[in-house]
């Protein structure tokens, strides 16, 4: 990735922080804040961390007119630019430097215990950033300079699939299934889904004998049936024989 080193971010901002004058190191056992005139900080005033590309800086302003104190650049952390002192978590050691060449050792305190801490999360996140950065630039290095490995087909090669655990069909194919659950489907003309009954059941119908009479009384005259002159005499025939049936019978027909 192309870096940027022209845009300045804002890793924290502290409204008091103080400045010491330290005494030079005793041993290699690190600083001690208690060596330090806690009573009487030399400069108090804003914190500021800002970061331009890998690097980070340790700005000390005015915080009210917002002049620059001092400033400590930070190319790696933890490292010789900021160091924890070893009796206390609110004091460090920074190394500032005036921008030619020259460089000087204070000690840097905040009242509480939470700046600090922020102090030194805010610089642990950013140079984990430029970290992760560089390895995943190593990898796109690496990668683009490493062959490609060419999976493709050459010319008249082939490939051999072998599928195991399938069973063979039988030559005849598979066999129909029964329609119907085993009935037998019904006769033609016959009305679908009508069951025979068992013979048992059967009922045998009379045959109707036929006449024969007319047929052997071939001589004898048939007489012919006279039309009645009275056009309502058969239904007074019929009325009267009606009444007759319903006198008997104890019931009175209404005419």
């Amino acid at each position: 990735m192309a870096e940027d080193n022209s845009y300045e971010s804002m890793l924290c901002v502290k409204p008091e922080v103080h400045v010491y004058r330290i005494p030079p190191r005793a041993s290699n056992r690190g600083y001690r804040a208690a060596d330090w005139k806690l009573d009487e900080p030399a400069w108090s005033g804003r914190l500021k961390i800002t970061a331009k590309g890998k690097n980070a800086f340790i700005k000390l302003e005015d915080r009210n007119t917002g002049e620059l104190y001092a400033q400590a650049p930070v190319e790696q952390y933890p490292s010789i630019a900021v160091e924890a002192v070893t009796d206390s978590s609110r004091y460090f050691v920074i190394r500032i430097e005036d921008g030619t060449g020259r460089h000087a050792f204070i000690g840097l305190g905040f009242a509480d215990r939470g700046d600090s801490f922020d102090f030194n999360v805010a610089l642990q996140d950013h140079f984990k950033w430029v970290k992760q950065e560089g390895d995943l630039a190593k990898l796109e290095a690496s990668q683009s300079t490493a062959p490609k490995l060419d999976l493709s087909f050459k010319e008249g090669q082939t490939i051999k699939i072998s599928i195991g655990n399938i069973k063979k069909k039988d030559a005849g194919g598979a066999k129909p299934r029964p329609v119907g659950g085993g009935l037998l489907p019904p006769p033609p003309g016959g009305k679908p889904g009508g069951v025979l009954p068992p013979p048992g059941v059967l009922q045998t119908l009379p045959v109707a004998q036929p006449s024969t009479a007319p047929l052997l009384d071939l001589g004898s005259p048939v007489t012919a049936a006279q039309p009645s002159s009275d056009m309502w005499g058969d239904f007074t025939s019929a009325g009267s024989n009606s009444n007759k049936d319903a006198a008997k019978s104890g019931w009175v027909q209404f005419s």
